[in-house]
């Protein structure tokens, strides 16, 4: 196994630790670490890689396999991670409810822009609103959650698409000829493609009245380690999405999606809800 640096384990416990929280700081963070080994550590790995002493290592290791956080599988000896570990994991997943960590993300957004806010995901050939952030305002644009709509009219759906491999997007929209919402709607897979280039070059795709006449929607993608997971948007009357306002909500959209993805709550809900994502052109 590669050497780790040196580094003390005490540097990133709370400040408002005292004697006994130190304790567990430091077996909370013995537990890090072995997440994020390929294999078992030994009590000489611990110890090269901390700033403890290997007396305080054995206290803390023995306390640890005692409660079944770790298990010793042998008589270096070495540790690997033990079942009530799963059984906090497994506690968390089942928490996790991406609509409630989404929305404290979109609500502002809604309430700055004044417009619908909205996250989807390619399901399919079709895009899957997850939250939905509506403005205190009489006139809005109104979407359910749940609901889903078409990938190549909406400006959810555009950014999904132009995220895509160029081999994939003929399974993520229905057979041409498309059916045409308004005269804006595109209906054919080449203005489609010309379109998609656009919102690459861009960053952001505007549903220009494409979906329904009068709205207009301008979306930006959501990104996790370089892949386009899922997009946002905000949707309203197209009179009030001039060129100068759609710089402005597309910044606001932007923030917004830098914001969740910085949240590791965000990120492992929204990984668990593709795993129940259909893939286009599979059943």
């Amino acid at each position: 196994m590669p050497r780790v640096p040196r580094i003390s384990v005490d540097d990133a416990k709370p400040a408002s630790a005292n004697y006994h929280a130190n304790a567990l700081a430091r077996g909370l963070a013995l537990l890090e670490m072995l997440a994020a080994a390929p294999e078992p550590l030994t009590l000489t790995e611990f110890s090269d890689a901390t700033a403890l002493p290997k007396s305080t290592l054995v206290r803390l290791l023995a306390v640890l396999s005692e409660m079944e956080y770790l298990v010793r599988v042998d008589d270096r000896p070495s540790y690997r991670l033990g079942h009530k570990v799963q059984r906090l994991a497994a506690a968390y997943v089942s928490n996790l409810d991406l609509t409630v960590v989404a929305e404290r993300y979109l609500q502002p957004v809604a309430e700055q822009t004044g417009q619908t806010a909205n996250l989807g995901v390619l399901d399919g050939d079709q895009v899957l609103h997850i939250c939905v952030a509506e403005p205190d305002r009489p006139l809005r644009f109104t979407s359910a959650l749940g609901a889903r709509d078409h990938t190549y009219a909406t400006g959810l759906g555009k950014v999904l698409l132009a995220n895509l491999p160029d081999d994939q997007v003929a399974a993520a929209v229905p057979a041409e000829p498309f059916t045409a919402f308004t005269d804006s709607t595109m209906t054919t897979l080449a203005d489609l493609r010309k379109d998609l280039k656009k919102v690459a070059r861009r960053g952001f795709a505007l549903d220009d009245s494409e979906r329904s006449v009068g709205l207009r929607c301008v979306a930006v993608p959501v990104r996790v380690a370089g892949d386009c997971l899922a997009a946002i948007s905000v949707s309203g009357p197209a009179g009030e999405f001039g060129t100068a306002k759609q710089q402005v909500y597309v910044a606001a959209l932007e923030e917004a999606a830098k914001a969740v993805t910085d949240d590791p709550d965000f990120v492992t809900a929204l990984r668990i809800v593709h795993r129940s994502l259909r893939v286009a052109g599979r059943p």
